[in-house]
């Protein structure tokens, strides 16, 4: 097992964590708190997956399904103290889409596909989840409003790719590229930073 393996294991985990928390917080009861954290955790792979033309892997690895339900109970056990802290189901979803960047990025490689389609996977494979998530909570997903969001997977998983030309391993690219992802979005929420919008004509 390779070091993505247990890097892409934590990433479903940690939205598993965030899609339960978005569920708790809606008051939303067990069982839809478990299939919030399961339809986050594995939207956006199981997407990358489908382009990539193979079946997605947690069908395959049941260590997956055990990694969402690891995340769905240490969210529920845990709920009333990490939703004292404001910025906890920010801060899950920031280290997920900086993991899931980085395996969708490796992943797409590995399938042969070109470096620029690899960058897009990995955003996608990255921000997607969250997508379904939002959506079923009834909610603008965060790839719509104004925060520096799938830009930041997009600036990661391209010193993914650009780091493989070097001499560099895969782990500690895979942690510079994921620490990337987080600090950009991080750094944009923190002091409100985000792309110029694009002027609307209808408004002059």
């Amino acid at each position: 097992m390779t070091f993505i393996y247990y890097i892409d294991l934590l990433g479903t985990m940690v939205f598993a964590i965030s899609g339960a928390m978005a569920a708790n917080r809606n008051g939303i009861d067990i069982f839809g708190a478990t299939f919030m954290g399961f339809v986050t955790a594995i939207g956006g792979g199981s997407l990358r997956d489908v382009f990539l033309n193979i079946r997605p892997v947690w069908v395959e690895d049941g260590n997956y399904l055990l990694a969402i339900l690891v995340g769905v109970v240490i969210s529920i056990i845990l709920n009333k103290q990490l939703d004292n802290f404001a910025r906890t189901l920010f801060l899950f979803d920031a280290i997920g889409i900086g993991f899931f960047t980085v395996v969708g990025v490796e992943k797409s490689l590995a399938y042969d596909s070109s470096a620029i389609s690899a960058v897009m996977l990995g955003m996608f494979s990255a921000c997607m989840g969250g997508v379904i998530r939002d959506v079923l909570m009834n909610v603008t997903p965060l790839i719509l409003r104004k925060e520096i969001y799938a830009s930041a997977c997009l600036a990661g998983a391209i010193i993914y790719v650009l780091l493989t030309f070097t001499s560099i391993t895969a782990g500690m690219n895979a942690f510079i590229s994921a620490a990337v992802v987080f600090v950009i979005r991080f750094i944009s929420v923190r002091y409100n930073l985000s792309l110029p919008s694009v002027p609307n004509a209808m408004k002059e």
